[in-house]
């Protein structure tokens, strides 16, 4: 039976010790609010998203305009003048919850609309293989890309050509590099997983971040 390992946090943590992936990990911390604030003011722009929790269901962007604070989540925008105001409303839509927070990255778009990548690895007669790298586009009005939220699938190539102007074959080449160094690690530390989907941003200056890994991937 497949090993399952949900916790979005064991993951990254485990990666993080591997200075070859680390820096393709934006920065990554349990969330509180403290560090929230941190984040904010040192990135002006973070995402936090459940520890437990697929589908990109309660994704929250978070950025700073001006002195205020705009709250993104699923179609509505709320703007919030104070950090404490903020803070309130950040937990009630976490609603008690363990979340990450995480650097926000400037995705590449296709018509102003964010991009990621999804690079799915199984395991097929004893060993992995590469079961698809895809890209996935965000439906109108929403930061999440996921599929089950609308987003529309495209080809890798034909997504990077689209929203990058750089090579899609030596971007695709590192993408699936980088899948297959992570997925030597966390197999190692998690025996029994026999699937990986490894979801990466690439932002508009063409560098690859690992967003997160799933255990379970559709």
């Amino acid at each position: 039976m497949s090993r399952l390992v949900p916790d979005k946090w064991l993951k990254t943590n485990v990666l993080l010790k591997h200075q070859g992936i680390a820096r393709h990990i934006p920065e990554t911390r349990k969330f509180t609010g403290p560090q929230l604030a941190r984040m904010l003011n040192k990135y002006g722009r973070v995402v936090i998203k459940p520890s437990l929790g697929t589908g990109g269901h309660g994704v929250i962007l978070i950025y700073k305009q001006g002195t205020s604070y705009m709250i993104h989540h699923k179609q509505s925008v709320t703007r919030k003048r104070t950090l404490r105001g903020m803070l309130k409303e950040i937990n009630r839509l976490r609603r008690g919850r363990a979340y990450l927070v995480q650097r926000g990255i400037s995705l590449a778009q296709i018509d102003g609309r964010p991009i990621d990548f999804r690079v799915k690895l199984i395991v097929r007669n004893g060993r992995w293989i590469t079961k698809a790298i895809v890209a996935k586009w965000a439906r109108p009005g929403l930061i999440v890309t996921n599929i089950c939220q609308g987003g529309t699938l495209l080809k890798a190539r034909d997504a990077i050509r689209r929203s990058l102007s750089v090579a899609p074959e030596e971007k695709v080449r590192k993408l699936r590099a980088l899948s297959y160094r992570s997925m030597r690690i966390l197999s190692a530390s998690f025996p029994g997983i026999d699937k990986l989907g490894f979801d990466y941003g690439v932002d508009t200056r063409g560098r690859i971040w690992m967003l997160e890994v799933n255990t379970k991937p559709s």
